[in-house]
């Protein structure tokens, strides 16, 4: 007989069999096996919110097997995934199967290496019941509000709504930047630019005007503008103070959650939940060439920025063996965790140092390569030497006046040889100067005014709302991903490419639940409800009291809302269309309902008529010259197709354009990316070409 290992998934499952061998029988639970009830509240409110858990519908034949296997082992491990969701599913199995909380059935793998598994079998311990309860708390405190709240929105909003602890304050900090983006008022301001090419040199620099010898001035119009370029017309120009000094330029410390999905966002142009599903991957395990399984990073949900001992010496070895020892600091970087974070983690990063990207690209997808690859060069270049910078900044002085220049020049590339953190709005970057002396005179190339309106606040990006996410402990990393994903997919929120716009559901849903629901709203209370969640895991803070002081003051809140609304329905506007009701000869108006949009007569209830609301992407179809219409798949995903289906079964990821083939005259599907492209499908045609083309 052997003992049976019980993990999440089975990409886990058949990495870890690998390293464990024939002494072990490693299956996948699939996720969880037992939870709330999908149809019912499913919380005893009066009882201490006793929780009624019931196995997942579908799942009764995996439990089975589960069981049975259960009874023919010599013992049986958890080895689901090492944070609260995983603890959680390992207390449900244990509760399913039999076993003994208090005994040490409990094993974690930080990373799904043969070192990390061994020492993970090496340490089995108890169930850690804090955890599991500031699991059910999270879920329970979830339920209530869903369950209670949603129902209360669809009768007053729309029906099929929802609302939930995280995603309505998500909304809401969407929301309320929109209203500071209507809100603002632009003010005009002007700045003077100059060209300025040293005596004796060729190379043009550029400077702007800073005011005069009594310091700064602002210029607000242009007449202002006018009147200092009428002054300095045949001036001369010469440098009257130079300062140079050099600075130092550190790494960005390793991935946490929450950062790895900025910078796949900022960088890659991925989705918070595509990043965390590629990561799963790695982190689970894959098909290796010459290697076999093996798990490429380590696990992918923490806040932590600790990093092992033996990890920083496996990255020095690489550094020095690749670029040298001038590419190593003088002592290895350590970096300090924020406070308040869970510190059961290191922090992301490759679980094999040494194995870089091109060694594993043939054996991974694209997006398995691209954050991998992403994952290993931050984690490289944290531990790599400074870039070190040669700065020059020039005050130029012409009559009364001052222009100031600032440059600088790489020394020494330093970590930037391999990674430079991304932005999420690039600031303007310092240009390099030529070799410059004080009191050298300069000769004006080119001087101008230029009128500027300062700009209202970016809307949020991805990466920019999991940022004030983060700052504001709303929610947790390991939620970030489908938080975005409820919110968008429920049309709270549109995306308008990487800008995360409001909808006017989304803004109708927030005004009514920061007038009768504030607290549910408000970013500082529903970061404290995290603070209580965490005391609940560090086993300070009783799980159940938690919910009491929730639920007392949510419950009442509920009840006054419903009886000042009684009788009162919100109406969202409705987009009208060209499309006549052929019954009644209205225009007819584009609806939601549960299974999404359609086509409705705005005469309901005495005219009924709905139609399909079918898109129309402008393009033929590049296989029978039809109308090509946007589809979207069973998750959601856009895809295109003709509109003569069945007839014709042309269908395409790629958005179809309404540019031509110049060879063949058909219709040619563009490809997004990095460096879009469009090209022609039409059989032993071939045609593509850039965008820039």
């Amino acid at each position: 007989m052997s003992k049976l290992v019980i993990v999440e998934s089975p990409a886990k499952a058949k990495t870890i069999k690998k390293f464990l061998g024939s002494g072990y029988d490693v299956i996948a639970s699939m996720g969880h096996v037992r939870d709330l009830s999908e149809n019912r509240l499913s919380v005893d409110v009066k009882n201490d919110f006793k929780p009624k858990y019931e196995i997942i519908k579908g799942k009764e034949k995996l439990v089975q097997e589960l069981k049975d296997k259960a009874e023919k082992s010599d013992g049986v491990l958890l080895a689901t995934d090492p944070d609260r969701e995983g603890e959680a599913i390992s207390w449900h199995l244990a509760y399913i199967l039999g076993l003994d909380t208090e005994k040490d059935n409990r094993i974690t793998f930080n990373e799904i290496t043969k070192t990390g598994v061994t020492k993970g079998m090496e340490n089995p311990r108890t169930i850690d019941i804090d955890l599991v309860n500031a699991q059910q708390a999270r879920r329970i405190l979830d339920r209530l509000v869903g369950y209670k709240l949603s129902p209360f929105l669809s009768q007053k909003i729309r029906r099929g709504l929802s609302a939930g602890r995280v995603q309505s304050v998500a909304v809401r900090i969407i929301v309320d930047r929109e209203e500071e983006i209507r809100a603002f008022v632009p003010e005009e301001y002007w700045t003077i630019d100059a060209k300025f090419v040293p005596h004796g040199s060729r190379r043009v620099f550029g400077a702007t005007f800073y005011g005069d010898t009594n310091g700064k001035i602002k210029i607000s119009d242009k007449e202002q503008t006018d009147k200092i370029l009428a002054e300095l017309e045949n001036a001369e120009y010469r440098i009257v103070k130079l300062k140079k000094g050099t600075r130092k330029k550190s790494p960005a410390p390793p991935f946490i959650t929450s950062t790895l999905q900025q910078e796949a966002s900022r960088r890659l142009g991925f989705q918070a939940r595509r990043t965390m599903k590629a990561a799963q991957e790695l982190y689970e395990g894959i098909e290796i060439n010459e290697m076999g399984a093996v798990g490429l990073i380590t696990y992918m949900r923490t806040d932590s920025l600790r990093i092992s001992e033996d990890a920083i010496k496996d990255a020095g070895d690489y550094i020095l063996e690749r670029w040298g020892k001038k590419y190593l600091p003088d002592t290895p970087r350590h970096f300090k965790t924020k406070a308040g974070a869970q510190d059961g983690h290191e922090a992301i990063r490759p679980s094999m140092p040494g194995l870089s990207p091109d060694k594993v690209k043939d054996s991974l997808t694209g997006d398995q390569y691209k954050l991998y690859k992403l994952i290993w060069e931050r984690f490289i270049a944290c531990q790599m030497a400074n870039c070190l910078q040669s700065t020059t900044q020039a005050d130029i002085q012409a009559k009364d006046y001052i222009f100031k220049a600032s440059g600088y020049t790489v020394t020494f590339d330093g970590f930037t040889v391999l990674y430079e953190e991304g932005r999420d709005e690039e600031a303007e970057r310092e240009g390099s100067l030529p070799v410059l002396e004080k009191d050298m005179l300069l000769k004006l190339k080119e001087i101008a005014g230029n009128q500027h309106f300062t700009q209202p606040p970016p809307r949020y990006t991805e990466a920019s709302l999991i940022k004030a996410l983060e700052e504001n402990g709303i929610g947790r990393p390991s939620t970030y991903a489908a938080t975005i994903s409820t919110i968008t997919g429920r049309e709270y929120v549109v995306r308008e490419g990487k800008a995360l716009k409001p909808t006017e559901l989304g803004e109708v849903s927030t005004k009514l639940m920061r007038e009768k629901f504030p607290k549910i709203v408000n970013i500082k209370f529903t970061a404290q409800v995290e603070n209580d969640l965490d005391s609940v895991q560090s086993g300070k803070t009783d799980w159940i009291q938690t919910l009491h002081d929730f639920y007392g003051d949510f419950d009442k809140t509920l009840k006054q809302a419903k009886e000042d609304m009684q009788g009162v329905k919100i109406q969202l506007k409705e987009d009208e269309t060209d499309i006549i009701c052929e019954k009644c000869g209205r225009r007819m108006v584009i609806k939601t309902g549960r299974y999404g949009k359609f086509i409705a007569c705005p005469g309901y209830p005495e005219c009924k008529n709905i139609k399909k609301l079918v898109q129309e992407t402008g393009a033929e179809c590049p296989k029978c010259g039809g109308k090509v219409i946007v589809k979207k798949s069973k998750k959601g995903r856009i895809f295109y197709g003709c509109s003569e289906y069945p007839k014709c079964d042309f269908i395409s990821w790629d958005e179809p354009s309404t540019e031509k083939c110049p060879r063949c005259g058909k219709t040619l599907l563009k490809k997004k990316g990095k460096h879009p492209k469009y090209y022609c499908i039409t059989p032993d045609c071939g045609y593509e070409k850039t965008e820039e083309e």
